[in-house]
C-alpha cells in the first residue's frame, strides 16, 4: 500500500469502541486544523477479554482500512490494542507515524506522595508484556509500588452509553475500594474508556474520604506526542490562521450499527459527525 505523505491528509484514530473518543477530543483540541478519521470496532469489543493474537489481527485490519482512506498517521487510542498490537502495526508500516496510549505509570509515580499507585485497566492490558516491562522499568527507577486492578466488565457498561447506570457505580466501588485500602494515593485510568466515568470515580474517592487521590489520564500526552511526530515528519497541517483552507472534517466509522456510535458522539462529546457502518 502506498502511504500518504501529504500534510493535508487525515489522521486515523481507532479503538475497540467509544473509549478512544476521550483521546479524540484531546487531538481535536490540540490540532483543530486536522481532518480526522475515527474507527470504533464495537462489534468486536471489548478487546480486554480477547486473546493477544485476536487484538493484533483486528488492529492490523483496521490500520489497513484507515490507510486505504488516506490516513497520514495512526493513533491507537486503546490501551489494550497498544499493549498487544502497536509493535505489529509499526513493523508493517515502518515509515508511518504511529502513536499509542499506555497507562500513565511514569507521571503517576512522579505525582504519588507515598509511592503507592493504583492502576485500573483491562485484564489484557495488565497482562501484556509491554505493560509489565513498563511497570518493572518505572518501579525500579522510582521505587513506586503499582497496585494492579483489572476492571472486568466496566468497558462493556460504558459502551452501553448510560454513564449513570447503577451497575457502573457498583463496579467502580468494587474495583477502587481495595486500591484505597492498600493505601494508593494516585490512580491511573489505564483504559481510554475510563475518563468518561471520571465523575463516578471521584464520587467513590469522596465517599471513602480520599478526595485527595490524584487521577492520571494520558489523553493530552498522546495528542502532544502526535503533534511532535507530525512536526518531525513535516506532516502537520498548517493552521487556518496560516493558510486558506476548508474547515477540518471528522469522518466516523464503526463495525457495529451506527445508532450507538452516533449517540456516543452526541452524549460524550456533543459532536454530530456522520457515522458509517463498515465491514473490516
Amino acid at each position: 500500500m502506498s502511504l500518504s505523505r501529504s500534510a493535508h491528509a487525515p489522521i486515523g484514530v481507532f479503538d475497540s469502541g467509544v473509549g478512544g473518543l476521550s483521546v479524540l477530543r484531546h487531538i481535536r483540541a490540540q490540532c483543530p486544523q486536522e481532518d480526522l478519521l475515527y474507527f470504533a470496532d464495537s462489534a468486536h469489543a471489548p478487546y480486554g477479554e480477547k486473546s493477544e493474537a485476536y487484538v493484533v489481527e483486528r488492529s492490523l485490519a483496521i490500520a489497513e482500512f484507515l490507510l486505504s482512506l488516506g490516513a497520514k498517521a495512526l493513533v491507537v487510542a486503546c490501551n489494550t490494542a497498544t499493549v498487544a498490537a502497536i509493535k505489529a502495526v509499526r513493523a508493517r508500516y515502518p515509515e508511518l507515524p504511529v502513536v499509542g496510549v499506555e497507562p500513565g505509570l511514569k507521571p503517576a509515580a512522579a505525582a504519588s506522595h507515598n509511592g503507592k499507585v493504583g492502576v485500573l485497566a483491562t485484564a489484557r492490558t495488565l497482562q501484556g508484556e509491554k505493560f509489565l516491562q513498563l511497570r518493572e522499568q518505572i518501579s525500579s527507577a522510582t521505587g513506586a509500588e503499582f497496585l494492579l486492578q483489572p476492571a472486568v466488565g466496566l468497558v462493556d457498561q460504558i459502551e452501553l452509553g448510560d454513564l449513570h447506570n447503577p451497575a457502573i457505580a457498583a463496579m467502580l466501588e468494587h474495583y477502587i475500594a481495595p486500591l484505597l485500602e492498600q493505601g494508593a494515593d494516585t490512580l491511573v485510568l489505564g483504559c481510554t474508556h475510563y475518563p468518561f466515568v471520571r465523575d463516578g470515580i471521584q464520587r467513590v474517592l469522596d465517599n471513602h474520604g480520599r478526595s485527595d487521590v490524584q487521577l492520571i489520564d494520558t489523553g493530552d500526552a498522546v495528542a502532544r506526542q502526535l503533534v511532535r511526530l507530525l512536526t518531525a515528519a513535516s506532516l502537520l497541517r498548517p493552521s487556518a490562521a496560516d493558510t486558506v483552507s476548508a474547515p477540518a472534517t471528522l469522518r466516523a466509522y464503526t463495525s457495529a450499527p451506527v445508532a450507538a456510535m452516533a449517540a456516543a458522539f452526541e452524549h460524550l462529546l456533543g459532536w454530530h459527525p456522520q457515522v458509517e457502518q463498515v465491514a473490516v
